[in-house]
């Protein structure tokens, strides 16, 4: 039973099923605390996580406190607050319940759409999964700003993922990359970027051209071993499967039945953008992810990415996609420091 305690009057009884049990709540003027019973100590132990990790940052998000009796959970805080809460470990229950193993990023979605009033479409994020990784687990979209990444993917030519660190636009745009191979839409995987730092000049640098170009592409490789394993990515690059190049390397090419990945776009050259837009062949697909907030270029030079924007929004076939600090999937101290160093 789930039931309100407050420091008011009661006015209104009201009632509701959740889940295997009966939820009854008292609807007060103000709410303070509210208690949760659930029938299923497994679920209990799955919803609090290890070392309870999971309630714990459900009270610090939202500035309440969680304790257990047994099978009861009590939620004090403030009104809209232990409601959110209250929403919050409801759904993240149903989802257990549909047989998903919960992680930390899912209850970080959960928080973050039950604070913009869109945790209705929550579990609809679960219904569908895009690919399995190298471990045999279920890769699948984490908000609504990835599931809208993932459908313009799906029905566009060239896609514009435009946000900052952590909202999952490269790793996504490799898993779809993935797929669309194993699928058999394209034969081969691209994957580049602007090697700012070393001005696309990696001669000084030791090693071959992937060994140069390596330390550029290093969460695209992340991504690539996640997804596949590392000794299967391997011997796809070395059959010429997926490729790796400087943005450089791009010049005076046609990429046909490829997807390819431009990766810290925000880095490129007006130049250097319609260069690489221009390689596009017949059953490819393009995928362009950037930081606006981070740019190495030299003082004076415009971004590609920023000047793409403006030029192509309207342009059939091409589609950008928003993403802000609300769509951070990283440890949640990370959308933290992106607002506030927005904020300055």
């Amino acid at each position: 039973m789930n039931s309100w305690c407050s420091y008011k009057d009661v006015v209104l009884f009201t009632s509701n099923r959740i889940n295997k049990g009966v939820v009854v709540y008292l609807t007060v003027q103000e709410r303070k605390s509210l208690e949760i019973s659930i029938e299923n100590v497994k679920d209990l132990n799955e919803l609090f996580g290890s070392q309870d990790k999971n309630i714990k940052l459900i009270e610090d998000y939202l500035n309440v406190e969680i304790s257990t009796r047994g099978e009861i959970m009590q939620i004090e805080g403030e009104a809209e607050s232990v409601q959110q809460t209250h929403d919050i470990l409801v759904v993240l229950q149903e989802l257990i319940n549909r047989g998903h193993k919960m992680n930390t990023q899912d209850v970080i979605s959960a928080i973050k759409m039950r604070q913009s009033d869109t945790l209705k479409s929550f579990l609809s994020l679960y219904e569908n999964t895009l690919i399995k990784d190298a471990k045999g687990q279920s890769i699948k979209i984490k908000n609504l700003n990835q599931k809208q990444y993932v459908n313009a993917i799906n029905s566009n030519d060239v896609v514009f993922g435009i946000g900052p660190a952590g909202t999952g636009k490269t790793f996504l745009a490799v898993v779809m990359a993935i797929a669309a191979l194993k699928n058999g839409q394209v034969k081969k995987i691209i994957l580049t970027r602007p090697a700012v730092e070393a001005g696309e000049n990696l001669g000084f640098l030791p090693g071959d051209l992937q060994e140069k170009v390596n330390p550029y592409l290093r969460p695209i490789y992340d991504a690539l071993y996640q997804i596949l394993g590392v000794e299967h990515t391997n011997r796809l690059m070395e059959r010429g499967v997926i490729e790796i190049a400087p943005l450089a390397y791009m010049r005076g090419r046609t990429l046909e039945d490829a997807f390819i990945i431009l990766d810290e776009a925000q880095n490129t050259t007006n130049a250097q953008m319609k260069m690489f837009l221009t390689r596009l062949g017949y059953q490819s697909k393009m995928i362009v992810n950037g930081d606006k907030t981070q740019i190495d270029l030299p003082k004076g030079v415009e971004s590609g990415l920023v000047h793409s924007e403006k030029i192509l929004k309207n342009i059939k076939r091409i589609r950008f996609i928003e993403f802000s600090a609300s769509d951070v999937v990283r440890h949640p101290v990370v959308a933290d420091i992106i607002r506030a160093y927005e904020g300055n």
